[in-house]
């Protein structure tokens, strides 16, 4: 088990029904299908960060959410420190997915507007951590916040106070606040201007080092994941065509793809 991947994962497929049109009849009886995901293979090492590059609707969302099995897939392998991850129920489910956290594209639409800041970061520890005292919560909460930094007196705040990069330090709060392993960021600047995402990415290398976290992530630029990543994964149509170190998959690329990809960015950051 020792010389196992941290994270394993092996010919993972997706498929989602589909309608061209409100009138459109099953043949034969069925559903017919797309493919967001078809047949991915790859590892993870402690301590690496994995980025995943591809354009809008090529599955890389869908895997990150089977990644944290946020939905199921259709077929494949997962192992989490060699443990069959797709197989965990009940309370081993609940201990690994502690161990295993994400933040969102949509820092707005992942934070209940309904509930304090206060509320929506201790909630993981309310979850997992159900004998911890209220105070504690919220020392906690308080704690993660400076780490982001945001200072304590936006636990009493609501998400609709804060700017879009200030929710997404929000968001990354709560993804840490359980002190996880395997951190998944699915294009956590996205929604952001360029300024206040160089400050975002910033922010989540220093995490990544003080936390001691082994990052995927996961974005359509090709910029964003050469500035944090040691190995790059290129998606396409639901595949990976090409993977290998950052400098290999960057600046001599092999597939016409990723090619293509890199021709289209003035310049990628060293």
């Amino acid at each position: 088990m020792l010389d196992q991947p941290f994270l394993q994962v092996r010919n993972l497929r997706k498929s989602f029904p589909f309608s061209t049109g409100v009138f459109e009849r099953a043949e034969n009886g069925f559903s017919r299908r797309t493919t967001a995901v078809d047949g991915i293979t790859f590892s993870v090492e402690r301590g690496e960060t994995l980025g995943i590059v591809g354009e809008s609707g090529c599955g890389k969302t869908t895997l990150a959410r089977m990644i944290l099995r946020l939905i199921e897939p259709d077929s494949g392998e997962m192992r989490f420190q060699g443990r069959d991850w797709l197989a965990s129920r009940g309370s081993e489910l609940c201990a690994l997915r502690s161990r295993i956290q994400m933040v969102f594209q949509d820092p707005m639409a992942c934070l209940n507007p309904k509930m304090r800041v206060g509320a929506i970061i201790g909630e993981p520890l309310a979850i997992h951590e159900p004998r911890l005292a209220r105070e504690e919560r919220q020392a906690r909460a308080a704690q993660i916040l400076e780490a982001v930094g945001l200072g304590a007196d936006c636990l009493v705040r609501y998400p609709h106070e804060f700017s879009g990069g200030q929710r997404q330090r929000i968001g990354i709060a709560r993804a840490l606040i359980l002190r996880p392993e395997l951190l998944v960021a699915d294009e956590p600047v996205s929604a952001l201007d360029v300024s206040v995402s160089a400050q975002i990415l910033q922010l989540v290398d220093r995490l990544r080092r003080e936390f001691s976290l082994t990052l995927i992530l996961i974005s359509h630029s090709l910029p964003v994941v050469a500035q944090l990543s040691t190995r790059v994964a290129v998606m396409q149509a639901g595949r990976f065509v090409e993977m290998g170190p950052a400098d290999e998959v960057l600046y001599a690329p092999k597939h016409p793809y990723t090619q293509a990809l890199i021709t289209a960015v003035p310049e990628i950051p060293a």
